[in-house]
């Protein structure tokens, strides 16, 4: 049976429920976390991405060898550039402009390879054309996989590292060449299937992954019930989604016994909790109030704000999402 005992100060033992969640959310009135918003973390240009330019819905970005455009719709400005700038590209993708809508791809010059080759700071994995608009990567992250590199670092050693909704695994190779023993969680075959390719193209195949295709709710509860924690918990939890069973998601329903569940299987060594969230109908301190609510007592400080693209000539830019993240020293 899993120890009930307190792992955080103001924590009250996680217990049985009705049977909706597996866990009640600990009794509230805990001290508030030191607190620093808004946080505005800036992605700049490398060589192997770079927003060029944006507006009017679109963006228009260069992947390695390939300069493609794509929908986004906080880009409600006009772009910079004259339109022969946009016209010159490899890849277009036409569509549904949801984030998750389908649509597909075209090639004005030539037909390109699915894949090809990406790296971050010397880290290699691969771009692919999908038909929901993404390419694998969400360059902002950067900003957070620094972030986590540097912590796991400084943390005592091995950390564990889980990796909710972990998409294509990059934020997952991060962690454990920077030495930590990381779960990655998602729901879809493919993506798993994905991020094994990556693990592959980076030269990390003895690296401690653990790669599980799972809903992330039904994988905390019962990391809880086993009594399993972790030292680090990144998230990025999608608008609307749906488990390897059919199990649904929705964001504005589920967030809160999401975060309830990572606070139950947070160490007693915590280094961080990394929230993300795409979702344009909420609001940074909509995260930052859930994150305060649910680590209330624990100690440490709460960052949140905006993840940001700054555009290669370095005077506008881009929002594309919002984060909170609550690190523990």
């Amino acid at each position: 049976m899993a120890s009930t005992r307190n792992r955080h100060p103001g924590k009250k033992p996680l217990v049985p429920s009705n049977g909706k969640s597996p866990f009640v959310r600990p009794a509230p009135g805990g001290e508030r976390l030191r607190e620093t918003l808004p946080v505005i973390l800036e992605t700049r240009p490398t060589n192997d991405y770079a927003l060029i330019d944006s507006g009017q819905g679109q963006k228009l970005e260069q992947y390695g060898p390939y300069r493609i455009v794509r929908p986004e719709a906080q880009a409600i400005w006009q772009p910079r550039l004259a339109s022969d700038k946009w016209q010159n590209v490899d890849a277009i993708f036409t569509g549904n402009t949801e984030e998750e809508g389908m649509g597909r791809w075209q090639f004005p010059d030539r037909p390109l390879e699915e894949t090809w080759p990406l790296q971050f700071d010397g880290l290699k994995f691969l771009g692919r054309f999908t038909s929901f608009r993404h390419v694998g990567i969400f360059p902002e992250q950067a900003a957070h996989w620094h972030f986590l590199q540097d912590a796991i670092k400084a943390g005592n050693s091995p950390v564990r590292l889980l990796n909710l909704f972990g998409y294509t695994g990059i934020a997952s190779l991060v962690a454990a060449r920077a030495g930590a023993h990381v779960t990655h969680v998602d729901a879809s075959k493919k993506a798993i299937g994905w991020a094994r390719e990556n693990q592959q193209v980076a030269r990390l195949e003895d690296a401690p992954i653990r790669w599980i295709c799972d809903d992330a709710r039904k994988f905390c509860a019962r990391e809880a019930r086993r009594g399993k924690t972790y030292d680090a918990i990144i998230l990025d939890p999608p608008a609307y989604g749906r488990g390897p069973k059919g199990e649904t998601w929705q964001l504005f329903d589920h967030l809160p016994e999401m975060l309830d569940l990572c606070r139950a299987i947070t160490s007693d060594r915590p280094l961080f909790v990394v929230l993300t969230s795409y979702a344009i109908r909420a609001s940074f301190y909509a995260m930052h109030e859930i994150m305060q609510e649910v680590f209330a007592g624990c100690g440490g400080e709460l960052q949140s704000g905006e993840l940001i693209l700054r555009d290669e000539g370095g005077k506008r830019m881009l929002s594309t999402s919002m984060f909170s993240r609550w690190i523990a020293k």
